[in-house]
């Protein structure tokens, strides 16, 4: 749960930094948001085991950088215009965009470890 402030209470979860977006929110919720601070994306489907296994680990990123990072998820079945746009041909795929542009990329299932070195949130 986020305070007046913007900034986590102690009994704030990984699901309370998590947004789930749409192609008509996308704009707003990731390409604007990411002007103020990054978002990281999660691409992923319903039916994907490793996208599920996975969902927790990018979740606990979140949270741990919470609030200098927002974590968004796209359903590519119910989503496939931004599925498109984003040229996304693997789930799960996680996107962060900085400035309102994508700056880096991890594709497939990750140790959380290196999902953040990878998407240069933690020091290699």
């Amino acid at each position: 749960m986020l305070q007046d402030g913007g900034t986590m209470t102690a009994t704030a979860t990984a699901a309370d930094v998590v947004k789930d977006t749409t192609t008509q929110a996308f704009m707003k919720d990731v390409i604007e948001e990411s002007k103020h601070q990054p978002v990281l994306v999660d691409f992923w489907a319903p039916w994907c085991g490793p996208c599920r296994s996975m969902a927790p680990h990018f979740e606990a990123v979140a949270a741990k950088l919470e609030p200098k990072l927002r974590l968004a998820k796209v359903d590519t079945d119910a989503e496939p215009e931004l599925g498109a746009r984003y040229n996304i041909r693997s789930i799960p795929t996680l996107i962060l965009f900085r400035d309102g542009e994508p700056s880096a990329a991890v594709i497939g299932a990750q140790p959380k470890g290196a999902i953040e070195r990878s998407l240069g949130l933690v020091a290699a």
